[in-house]
């Protein structure tokens, strides 16, 4: 019988310090993370240097707290997994360096994951049948992407967002209707006591690129929309804002997956990153998925947001495949998808 396979993993992007184990890649055996939200949320959204220093002081304490409820030592661990790119570079770094120390005093192989196929990879811990090729929708503050994901590590582009993230919309807009950071969640929650027809905001289309998206101009509307209210004196209801706003994106999220997934002949779908964690677009994307015969995925919101069970069952892959990363790797906070 073929020895199972412990990777250690830890994932200090942004605003969470967390580390897990996971067995084989599929199995959670701990998922440590603490969160800095209620720090950031004082500041109406994550500051660098702050997030930075926090990784430092919990970043020992949460590895000690991922080993001890996994009832492993550092001695049975195969393999070390961390987020390297992209991210806050400092935030990175305090990962990354906690990693290789780990690695350098144990002997345990190192491999580098990028956060955004660590969110990919999300969808197979909970999701056991789900193997690749698949189509995933990845939605978080940072990125909007449409990949089509050939083989365990293997992504191609197939759409992207041409300016603001969907979970920056989020926030951008959250913001300016005073419901403060985290902007998703909450939005997600007023807009359930919102009407998602009371206001028509804009969906735009990129020309010659089907898959793509843009929300700068979106969220530019709802600005607009909010100014004009409040030039004329009129009640603005917020819930009614954040539905027809939260429709917006949704209704291009779901349109462009499935016509991408028709298109390539792609009869599975996922969905990652914080955003996936959203109600409605659950529902809408279960929706179109049911009606077009398409097997949908998608993780438990705690494996949506940053978490290092996900970095664990990426960087599994990554090392049955034999990829390793030396004691020079180093953050890069701009890396793209599919860069090594």
């Amino acid at each position: 019988m073929a020895k199972d396979t412990l990777v250690l993993g830890i994932e200090t992007s942004c605003d969470e310090t967390a580390a897990a184990v996971v067995k084989n890649g599929r199995e959670v055996l701990s998922n440590i993370i603490s969160s800095q939200i209620d720090l950031h949320k004082l500041y109406g959204g994550v500051v660098p240097e702050i997030a930075s220093r926090k990784h430092i002081e919990k970043i020992n304490q949460v590895i000690e707290e991922a080993l001890n409820t996994a009832e492993v030592t550092l001695q049975d661990i195969d393999a070390i997994g961390v987020t390297y790119g992209p991210g806050l570079v400092g935030a990175l770094l305090v990962g990354v360096a906690e990693a290789k120390a780990i690695s350098f005093a144990t002997g345990k192989p190192l491999v580098g994951v990028h956060h955004i196929e660590g969110h990919v990879s999300a969808n197979y811990i909970e999701n056991k049948e789900l193997e690749p090729p698949f189509l995933c929708l990845i939605v978080s503050g940072g990125h909007t992407h449409i990949v089509l994901v050939k083989e365990y590590g293997e992504y191609e582009i197939i759409g992207y967002t041409h300016d603001d993230a969907a979970g920056e919309a989020f926030d951008k807009v959250a913001r300016a209707i005073g419901l403060g950071y985290p902007g998703g969640p909450k939005i997600d929650k007023l807009a359930k006591e919102g009407r998602k027809d009371a206001i028509a905001f804009p969906r735009a289309h990129i020309e010659g690129a089907p898959y793509d998206f843009s929300f700068s101009g979106l969220k530019s509307a709802v600005l607009n929309y909010i100014n004009t209210c409040e030039m004329k004196k009129e009640e603005i209801n917020r819930a009614d804002v954040a539905a027809s706003f939260q429709e917006a994106v949704v209704d291009v999220l779901v349109t462009r997956t499935i016509t991408a997934a028709k298109n390539f002949g792609i009869n599975k779908v996922a969905i990652a990153g914080g955003v996936a964690a959203n109600s409605s677009l659950r529902e809408a994307m279960r929706e179109a998925c049911t009606e077009n015969e398409i097997s949908l995925f998608y993780p438990s919101p705690i494996y949506c947001t940053d978490n290092a069970a996900m970095i664990a069952s990426a960087a599994y892959y990554e090392y049955v495949k034999g990829t390793r990363s030396g004691l020079d790797l180093n953050a890069i906070p701009n890396l793209k998808i599919g860069q090594r």
